[in-house]
């Protein structure tokens, strides 16, 4: 199993990243410009939708991605966020540990930022960056230019979650029995041939 070990967890989104125009004041192609996906995690969304901009993001990063990946939930150990299994295609999530962010977050971006955080780590993980000493600067290098710097993605990934939200450390406990997969998940990738 991997796991997030102290990696931050974290309106369905457009699958390809939207590019805003220049601002007042700014002309031609040296204006400074937000980053592309920087407002796809504000709006309530689900975990398909988030994952939807994990994969534009890591895409427009690093010009990588895998189709047919699903999500399931499970009631995992605090300490564990999510892990992927080597050579699977299902993502295990903590839906504990969720739960508990769900009921803290100040708001959607603050809880979709969370959720996006955990699922970018796996994501990665499917993509070969296997050790968790290669996967999490990559993770946080993935969020900082899809989203810069200042968004709650990026300060999730490139700090310690279990110090940034202490209370997650108190939340219910898991042994892993209670497993549910998500259906209709990431079908933007398997919609041609899965129906």
């Amino acid at each position: 199993m991997r796991s997030i070990e102290r990696a931050f967890l974290p309106a369905a989104a457009s699958p390809l990243p939207h590019r805003a125009p220049a601002g007042p004041g700014t002309t031609g192609p040296t204006a400074a410009r937000p980053p592309p996906l920087v407002h796809h995690l504000d709006a309530p969304t689900g975990f398909s939708g988030i994952f939807s901009v994990v994969r534009s993001a890591v895409r427009e990063v690093l010009h990588r991605e895998r189709p047919g990946l699903g999500l399931a939930l499970s009631n995992l150990p605090p300490g564990l966020g999510a892990y992927w299994q080597v050579t699977g295609n299902l993502i295990v999530l903590n839906e504990n540990l969720v739960g508990t962010m769900r009921a803290h977050a100040r708001d959607a971006r603050e809880f979709n930022s969370f959720v996006f955080v955990i699922l970018a780590h796996e994501y990665l993980h499917t993509l070969g960056y296997l050790e968790e000493e290669a996967v999490r600067p990559v993770t946080a290098r993935v969020a900082r230019e899809a989203f810069g710097g200042d968004h709650p993605a990026a300060i999730m990934a490139g700090g310690d979650l279990w110090q940034l939200y202490p209370h997650l450390r108190y939340s219910p406990p898991g042994d892993g029995r209670r497993f549910r997969i998500l259906r209709d998940f990431d079908l933007e990738s398997t919609a041609t041939y899965i129906r």
